[in-house]
């Protein structure tokens, strides 16, 4: 204050005249009272005020000020509002009326298929209606709208023809063989349907954008400084942690969001085997993550560098080109929070011939190679008179006697003994599915009743079990164990993981197994800003302290933990510690057979136990509502469906050379 002072008074004697506007202006540039500056220089403070006041009145007033102009202001606002909503409204009567007509429309492939014609077609109306209103319209997208609509009649049809029409007409539904195949003509009926519903409903709505224009895209406001969080990983936890902070931010533009990944598309690990036992389309169990996520970027590359000091990250632009992998360029990231969710990789212990010559099964692509390597080892036995030739052909070894080990060893032996109708040269006696466990007892997750049911009930379909042996090293054609050698062509590793390897460069805390340590809130400790999660990350449960599984079922939990954490430090709240109580776990040992151990909700130490049917159906349906995406449900629930009627196909997909 003392400088404002001294130079108001300096100015005085020198006979400078202040004006109030002056004094005001002085008084808020060195930010003291100008009263006080004031009275020094025999100004009244009530004139002060009352220009002040006029002052702050004027600022708030617009240019060219009146009552009718502001009056206008707000009428054009809510006239461009009532506009939007009527827009909005349009758009949804134009969908719900194409719906509606298309609806009716493939209805006509129901009426000599289905019974109850009338209602058949209201019911078609009103489902196409429905449809039409959910699901926003693509221009010219009729292949992928014929798959999608096509794929909706068959649970259509489990729906209403063999469940809802039969409980109408006063029967009960039946399952058996004889009435599924009159329930047959009203199953393509509705699969037609679907198709008509598609295709007219495409058509319809490309004919509405030439004629009335297409719907308006909603306005994107200027974008603000953003803070830029970046995940590392497209896996369970990667995925589900951008997906949360989407579901934070919804409205927030000052959040941007970046996902970098070296696939595309989410993999539903659970269901691999079931790929590799040719009972999925491998495409159904992947989740394309451009349409899963709709705020977050994303980028497919591979993480070469993490720069902390700097907080950037490197990324390397790769692409295919014959087959091979190119470097298309490189890209690097500034970020403010990082998330680290890079999975984990397979952990040969240090036997170079096992990587070298065994399978991995830890993508998608592993699975599809899995399967066309057993029907390439079918067709070269099946050609083969020698006997002493033909056996090491029909051996398979499954190293490891986990959850991913039981349920490929299970899936083989149902493909294999499924297929050898088509290979009349050979013998079930000569197939052998072999799975070799360290351990003395299998599924080591799960309780010891359980985990010996499994093995009886795998080893009455066939499975061979090597118990307490160890894999030591492998040759082409031949397995080496601990305690002898298997004459066999085909290995599949599935013994043990260990974390991304480019954790290891990081300045960061690392256990025993190379996982990045954190605190009980998910943030890696000395690092702001930096977060890991699920198979690379050491995490400690944050009420009981005990380690937690690398497993699915927790990293959902962590990736939604990891969020609202990530949401309260930017908003300046304390960290809430993650703590999760299993569940329980489910494992498919064979066709129509599986293991289930599900905590009590109420009684977290208590346990249900259930085998059999039971929880094969339990392990489905669980699964299946866990599926990312609608389409993929409907696409999974169709492969199911067609394995009732039809045997597994034996096609191989892609070249094995």
């Amino acid at each position: 204050m003392q400088p404002l002072v001294t130079s108001c008074m300096a100015a005085n004697a020198t006979d400078h005249a202040w004006t109030i506007e002056e004094l005001l202006n002085a008084g808020c540039c060195w930010g003291v009272k100008c009263e006080f500056v004031g009275r020094k220089l025999g100004i009244s403070p009530q004139a002060l005020r009352d220009h002040q006041g006029s002052r702050e009145r004027a600022k708030r007033r617009p240019s060219n000020f009146s009552f009718q102009a502001v009056k206008s202001h707000h009428l054009l606002r809510r006239m461009r509002h009532a506009d939007l909503k009527l827009n909005r409204m349009n758009r949804y009567l134009q969908r719900g009326l194409i719906g509606l007509i298309a609806g009716t429309l493939a209805s006509v492939a129901l009426v000599t298929t289905v019974d109850h014609p009338w209602i058949v077609v209201l019911i078609g109306a009103a489902v196409g209606a429905s449809y039409a209103l959910t699901i926003r319209p693509t221009p010219h997208a009729y292949a992928d709208t014929l798959m999608a609509a096509g794929a909706l009649g068959v649970p259509l049809w489990g729906l209403l023809s063999v469940i809802a029409f039969p409980l109408f007409s006063g029967r009960m539904p039946e399952w058996t063989a004889e009435e599924m195949r009159t329930h047959f003509p009203a199953l393509v009926g509705w699969v037609l349907y679907g198709t008509c519903l598609g295709v007219v409903a495409q058509g319809l709505s490309d004919l509405a954008d030439r004629i009335l224009g297409p719907e308006p895209a909603a306005l994107i406001p200027p974008e603000p400084n953003k803070t830029h969080i970046v995940i590392l990983g497209g896996g369970f936890a990667g995925m589900k942690t951008a997906e949360n902070l989407e579901a934070l931010f919804a409205a927030d533009r000052s959040i941007a969001m970046t996902l970098v990944s070296e696939t595309n598309a989410l993999l539903f690990t659970p269901m691999l085997a079931e790929v590799a036992g040719s009972s999925l389309e491998p495409s159904h169990i992947s989740s394309p993550l451009r349409t899963s996520l709709h705020r977050t970027q994303f980028i497919r590359g591979r993480v070469t560098q993490v720069d902390l000091e700097g907080r950037r990250v490197f990324v390397s632009l790769e692409g295919r080109r014959a087959g091979e992998a190119t470097s298309t360029g490189a890209r690097e990231l500034n970020y403010d929070h990082l998330v680290l969710a890079l999975g984990s990789v397979s952990n040969y212990l240090g036997m170079t011939n096992v990587q070298k010559l065994a399978f991995n099964f830890k993508s998608l692509l592993d699975a599809i190679r899995i399967r066309n390597h057993v029907i390439e080892m079918f067709e070269r036995a099946d050609r083969e008179p020698d006997a002493a030739v033909r056996q090491p052909m029909l051996t398979f070894v499954i190293a490891g006697g986990g959850f991913a080990g039981v349920e490929l060893a299970g899936a083989l032996n149902d493909f294999a003994r499924g297929i050898l109708a088509d290979y009349p040269n050979l013998r079930a006696e000569e197939l052998r599915i072999i799975l070799v466990h360290a351990r003395e007892r299998i599924l080591p997750e799960l309780s010891e009743s359980l985990a010996e049911y499994a093995r009886k009930s795998m080893a009455a379909r066939g499975v061979v079990f090597k118990l307490n042996a160890r894999l030591s090293d492998a040759r082409p054609g031949v397995v080496v164990l601990n305690d002898g050698e298997i004459p066999a062509e085909t290995l599949v590793w599935t013994a043990g993981t260990s974390p991304h390897p480019l954790l290891r460069s990081l300045a960061v805390g690392h256990d025993k197994r190379g996982g990045v340590v954190v605190d009980s809130t998910l943030a890696v400790p000395g690092h702001p800003g930096l977060w890991a999660l699920g198979d690379c990350a050491a995490i400690a449960d944050g009420k009981t302290g005990q380690p937690c599984p690398p497993t699915a079922q927790f990293a959902l939990r962590e990736a939604y933990a990891l969020a609202r954490n990530i949401k309260a430090q930017i908003a300046g709240r304390p960290l809430q510690p993650f703590h999760f109580n299993t569940l329980g776990a489910l494992c498919v040992v064979g066709h129509q057979t599986a293991c289930a151990e599900l905590t009590v909700p109420f009684a977290r130490k208590k346990s249900m136990r259930f085998s059999g049917l039971l929880a094969w159906l339990m392990w489905r349906g669980i699964y299946l509502s866990k599926l990312p995406g609608l389409e993929r449900k409907v696409r999974v629930f169709v492969d199911w469906t067609i394995e009732l009627f039809f045997p597994r196909d034996i096609v191989q997909t892609i070249d094995l050379n």
